[in-house]
């Protein structure tokens, strides 16, 4: 399966969003999933299944918990392809940053030219 059709189902995504933040069980990937999506455990699972055979996700045994974890090789992948793109929004973000820059220096000036009053 390519990486986008990985990533292409909002569940996945959530699912790396939760295991992002650290190693996580597979009850409480799980829980948190159900709440969010209302689908069933085992449909859960399945989505873990998929991350893991992908290459996405990385999974081990803690006595009986199933402990998950990110593994970012494919997104490197996801990366390298984007890598592309990229020009066309760092140039605007550079544009920002050089105005973010401007007003800041003239609320100094602003301030200075209050305080000498």
């Amino acid at each position: 399966m390519h990486a986008f059709d990985v990533l292409g189902d909002p569940v996945r995504r959530r699912i790396l969003e939760l295991l992002a933040t650290g190693e996580q069980a597979s009850g409480a990937i799980g829980a948190a999933i159900q709440e969010e999506f209302g689908i069933s455990q085992p449909a859960v699972s399945q989505h873990l299944k998929v991350l893991r055979e992908n290459g996405f996700a990385s999974v081990r045994a803690e006595g009986t918990r199933r402990l998950y974890a990110v593994d970012a090789a494919p997104l490197r992948q996801v990366d390298d392809w984007l890598e592309r793109f990229r020009g066309f929004w760092e140039q605007r973000l550079d544009a920002l940053g050089t105005e973010l820059a401007r007003g800041k220096r003239e609320r100094r000036r602003t301030e200075e030219v209050s305080k000498d009053d």
